[in-house]
């Protein structure tokens, strides 16, 4: 067993290093969303917005880079070609990028949280 292997990254730790690459991309409106316990597909949801279509896909690209070079992480990623709504799915922490009239119109933030909104924003 002699060797050299990459720790396991948490959900938490890939949480606060997909928060703090969104705030360096200047994405807005960044809203985390606590799953565990409510459903399988992940321990948490990220919910941003890019002011245009090139932000979005830009700030999608270099996350998943972002998360590959940094952690080893493989990340599944859908949309980067419209760059109207992506989504990342890192495994742990699934990631949802959206231009603004776009999440708008999906509200997904409605969708998971309960009554009343227990999510944390991170505003600019």
């Amino acid at each position: 067993m002699a060797g050299l292997t990459q720790p396991e990254v948490t959900s938490d730790t890939l949480l606060a290093a997909i928060l703090e690459n969104l705030d360096d991309m200047k994405a807005e409106d960044v809203v985390q969303i606590d799953l565990r316990g409510k459903t399988a597909i992940g321990d948490y949801m990220v919910i941003c917005s890019g002011r245009s279509s090139r932000q979005v896909s830009a700030i999608s690209e270099k996350l998943v880079d972002e998360l590959k070079q940094r952690f080893g992480v493989l990340s599944k990623i859908e949309g980067k070609e419209t760059g109207d709504w992506v989504l990342i799915d890192t495994g742990d922490v699934i990631v949802h990028v959206f231009r603004p009239e776009v999440r708008e119109f999906y509200q997904l933030e409605k969708m998971w949280l309960p009554a009343g909104g227990a999510a944390t924003a991170q505003q600019r």
